[in-house]
Protein backbone atom coordinates (compact mmCIF):
# COMPACT_ATOMS: atom_id res chain seq x y z
CA UNK A 1 0.00 0.00 0.00
CA UNK A 2 1.19 3.39 -0.60
CA UNK A 3 1.47 6.28 2.26
CA UNK A 4 2.27 9.84 1.90
CA UNK A 5 4.63 10.61 4.96
CA UNK A 6 4.00 14.43 4.98
CA UNK A 7 6.80 16.34 6.91
CA UNK A 8 5.24 19.62 8.79
CA UNK A 9 7.68 22.51 9.66
CA UNK A 10 7.14 26.47 10.91
CA UNK A 11 7.59 28.38 7.81
CA UNK A 12 9.59 31.29 9.92
CA UNK A 13 12.59 28.64 10.26
CA UNK A 14 12.23 27.18 6.87
CA UNK A 15 14.85 25.25 5.17
CA UNK A 16 15.95 22.00 4.10
CA UNK A 17 16.15 19.13 6.05
CA UNK A 18 13.98 21.30 8.53
CA UNK A 19 15.17 19.32 11.39
CA UNK A 20 18.40 21.39 11.11
CA UNK A 21 16.31 25.21 10.98
CA UNK A 22 14.39 24.47 14.16
CA UNK A 23 15.11 26.42 17.31
CA UNK A 24 15.84 22.98 18.86
CA UNK A 25 17.65 21.63 16.33
CA UNK A 26 20.00 24.62 15.92
CA UNK A 27 20.12 24.31 19.50
CA UNK A 28 22.18 20.46 18.82
CA UNK A 29 26.03 20.20 19.09
CA UNK A 30 27.16 19.77 15.40
CA UNK A 31 27.63 16.20 16.01
CA UNK A 32 24.10 15.76 16.84
CA UNK A 33 23.37 17.83 13.93
CA UNK A 34 25.81 15.63 11.53
CA UNK A 35 24.00 12.95 13.01
CA UNK A 36 20.96 13.50 12.04
CA UNK A 37 21.96 14.46 8.63
CA UNK A 38 23.41 11.04 8.33
CA UNK A 39 20.39 9.11 10.09
CA UNK A 40 18.57 11.11 7.07
CA UNK A 41 20.80 9.78 4.43
CA UNK A 42 20.55 6.84 5.57
CA UNK A 43 17.26 5.89 5.57
CA UNK A 44 16.61 7.56 2.03
CA UNK A 45 19.39 5.02 0.84
CA UNK A 46 17.86 2.23 2.94
CA UNK A 47 13.94 2.62 1.47
CA UNK A 48 15.55 3.20 -2.12
CA UNK A 49 17.49 -0.27 -1.66
CA UNK A 50 14.31 -1.91 -0.59
CA UNK A 51 12.05 -0.81 -3.50
CA UNK A 52 9.87 1.07 -0.40
CA UNK A 53 10.86 4.96 -1.65
CA UNK A 54 8.57 6.03 -4.40
CA UNK A 55 10.03 9.92 -4.48
CA UNK A 56 10.91 12.29 -1.84
CA UNK A 57 9.87 15.79 -2.29
CA UNK A 58 11.68 19.23 -0.49
CA UNK A 59 8.90 21.56 -0.59
CA UNK A 60 9.51 25.23 -0.98
CA UNK A 61 8.71 27.78 1.44
CA UNK A 62 4.93 28.69 1.90
CA UNK A 63 5.81 32.20 0.80
CA UNK A 64 6.47 31.15 -2.89
CA UNK A 65 3.12 28.83 -3.46
CA UNK A 66 -0.07 30.16 -5.22
CA UNK A 67 -3.28 28.96 -4.72
CA UNK A 68 -5.83 28.25 -7.58
CA UNK A 69 -9.56 28.08 -7.25
CA UNK A 70 -12.27 28.06 -10.22
CA UNK A 71 -15.30 29.88 -9.09
CA UNK A 72 -17.82 29.74 -12.06
CA UNK A 73 -15.75 28.98 -14.90
CA UNK A 74 -13.27 32.38 -13.56
CA UNK A 75 -9.70 31.11 -12.28
CA UNK A 76 -8.41 33.15 -9.09
CA UNK A 77 -4.92 32.74 -8.36
CA UNK A 78 -3.68 34.38 -5.07
CA UNK A 79 -0.46 34.07 -3.06
CA UNK A 80 0.55 31.92 -0.12
CA UNK A 81 -1.27 28.95 1.35
CA UNK A 82 -4.86 29.04 2.09
CA UNK A 83 -5.06 28.79 5.86
CA UNK A 84 -3.22 29.90 8.93
CA UNK A 85 -1.07 27.71 10.49
CA UNK A 86 1.63 27.38 12.74
CA UNK A 87 3.04 24.83 10.57
CA UNK A 88 3.44 24.21 6.85
CA UNK A 89 3.91 21.01 4.90
CA UNK A 90 7.70 21.25 4.25
CA UNK A 91 8.04 18.00 2.16
CA UNK A 92 7.12 14.96 1.39
CA UNK A 93 7.74 11.16 1.01
CA UNK A 94 5.84 8.57 -1.25
CA UNK A 95 6.40 5.34 -0.05
CA UNK A 96 5.35 1.92 -1.04
CA UNK A 97 4.87 -0.59 1.83
CA UNK A 98 3.54 -3.84 3.25
CA UNK A 99 1.51 -2.24 5.92
CA UNK A 100 0.64 0.65 7.99
CA UNK A 101 3.10 -0.17 11.04
CA UNK A 102 6.08 -0.60 7.98
CA UNK A 103 4.79 3.30 7.11
CA UNK A 104 4.60 4.49 10.76
CA UNK A 105 8.26 2.79 11.33
CA UNK A 106 9.22 4.77 8.99
CA UNK A 107 7.53 8.03 9.78
CA UNK A 108 9.62 7.50 13.13
CA UNK A 109 12.84 7.63 11.64
CA UNK A 110 12.49 10.45 9.78
CA UNK A 111 14.36 13.19 11.62
CA UNK A 112 11.84 15.82 11.80
CA UNK A 113 9.38 13.48 13.62
CA UNK A 114 11.59 14.61 16.39
CA UNK A 115 11.29 18.55 16.04
CA UNK A 116 7.92 18.80 13.93
CA UNK A 117 5.64 16.24 13.05
CA UNK A 118 5.05 13.86 10.09
CA UNK A 119 1.64 12.85 8.94
CA UNK A 120 1.55 9.28 7.55
CA UNK A 121 -1.78 9.14 5.31
CA UNK A 122 -3.01 6.42 3.40
CA UNK A 123 -2.42 7.47 -0.52
CA UNK A 124 -4.42 6.22 -3.39
CA UNK A 125 -3.30 5.76 -6.45
CA UNK A 126 -4.75 5.70 -10.39
CA UNK A 127 -3.37 3.27 -12.13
Amino acid sequence: MKYLLLIHSNPITWGHPSFLYTEEGRALPKKARDALAAQLENLLEELDKSGELINAVPLEPPASTKVVRVRKGVRATTDGPYSEAKEQLAGVFLVDVASPERAEEIAATIPEAEFCAVEVRPASVFD
